[in-house]
């Protein structure tokens, strides 16, 4: 099975030269290897040639490659439209060529996920190391396609689609035409792309991989990666301690900035106890070409088994019944790094709303939860527990 490592952490740290480096451990050990950026310029530099003209192989077993955001946009935008002709002539509105079209700032997001689905279905790789944006751009990057399919899901509900039938009728009646049935199949072609992708991302093969330079101010900021991370279940393998100086420096000034860099280091260590932490040296400057990469993870895993949080989250979330002791049912949300400051949750409906700091989620309630009534709610030992007591309208009565 093709396992995929995607590589983020709060911008400046890193990733992108960590992520390279992982991807050319993994190949160097005789594994497939798969790496795919939306960067250009750093990639470039690390692995020694450029990546603008199509997948690159810089070392031996390491294909390279830069996902197209503006061929993705393009294509995708002018397959629609040619979909969509008949309600744009409705509309009278003037089909756009393509030497007109310029990709829109998220363009970007969805050539990524693109790329990564299409590696999926190709093959032949045994290890897809992705360089994905900073770490809040990241969370809601891998968060889009469920909430994009739950969007279309609202707006174009599969029932419609039974009415068709009946649309030159209505039609009629209404005196305007009535949407065409190239609506819905685009709907569900968008759809079906979108699961595709989400399908790779859940995979139990797919981990998250954490690049921090240790300090004070990447300390809060990584926490919140961690926790919105978890908030859509992404398990995460391990965290990359990246630029660490050398320890006992005669230099004054080096020796207090690696003993601040060992304080926050130990302290990264405690805050995720259970997690691989992983430390790279600083090699006084960047990295420049595929044998100045090679020997930076010298020692560490480069991705090919799961470590970590990997094996160990519980993504859905159990259900702990304790209706016999305290009449309560109990559901269990992972969420390690959040603080009961940045939480939030609303009862909707089926549906419990979970906010975790600047990120949302909207969780559809198992079924013998949505016969209750949330009673409370608490932060304990990394999750979220929230406490459900029968509803006596809806809970099935003893006889």
């Amino acid at each position: 099975m093709t396992r995929t490592v995607l590589v983020t952490g709060p911008g400046g740290a890193g990733r992108t030269t960590v992520a390279a480096a992982t991807a050319l451990a993994a190949a160097r050990r005789q594994r497939g290897t798969l790496f795919l950026t939306l960067e250009s310029g750093a990639p470039e530099a690390l692995l020694g040639m450029p990546l603008s003209g199509g997948p690159v192989e810089p070392a031996p077993g390491l294909t390279a490659a830069r996902a197209d955001t503006a061929e993705h946009f393009r294509r995708e935008f002018l397959a629609f439209q040619d979909r969509a002709a008949a309600a744009l002539d409705l509309l009278g509105a003037t089909p756009l060529d393509e030497d007109e079209l310029t990709e829109p700032p998220g363009a970007e997001i969805l050539a990524l996920l693109h790329t990564l689905r299409a590696a999926h279905e190709t093959g032949g790789w045994d290890l897809i190391v992705v360089d994905l944006p900073p770490a809040d751009r990241a969370v809601r990057l891998l968060a889009l396609p469920e909430q994009a399919r739950r969007g279309l899901r609202r707006l174009l509900p599969a029932e419609r689609q039974a009415a068709r039938a009946l649309r030159p009728v209505l039609a009629q009646l209404a005196g305007v035409p009535m949407p065409a049935q190239k609506v819905y199949e685009t709907a569900a072609r968008w759809e079906q792309e979108l699961a595709a992708v989400q399908e790779v991302i859940e995979a139990p093969g797919t981990t998250v991989r954490l690049v921090a330079e240790p300090g004070p101010t990447g300390a809060a900021d990584l926490r919140a990666a961690r926790a919105g991370l978890a908030l859509f279940g992404h398990r995460l393998d391990a965290v990359v301690a990246n630029r660490l100086l050398p320890v006992g420096s005669a230099d004054p000034f080096l020796a207090g900035l690696s003993g601040r860099q060992q304080v926050a280091l130990k302290a990264l260590r405690e805050d995720f106890a259970g997690v691989p932490v992983h430390e790279v040296p600083h090699l006084g400057r960047d990295p420049q070409g595929p044998e100045e990469l090679a020997g930076l993870l010298d020692g560490t895993p480069d991705g090919s088994a799961d470590a970590g949080e990997s094996a160990a989250v519980d993504t859905a979330g159990a259900v702990e019944d304790r209706l016999a002791e305290d009449g309560l049912l109990i559901w269990r949300l992972p969420l390690p790094g959040a603080t009961r400051e940045a939480l939030g949750l609303v009862r909707r409906g089926d549906e419990l709303i979970v906010t975790v700091g600047p990120f949302r989620r909207i969780r559809t309630l198992p079924s013998v939860l949505r016969r209750c009534t949330v009673s409370g709610a608490g932060l304990r030992d990394g999750a979220l527990h929230v406490r459900f007591t029968p509803d006596p309208d809806l809970w099935p009565r003893e006889r």
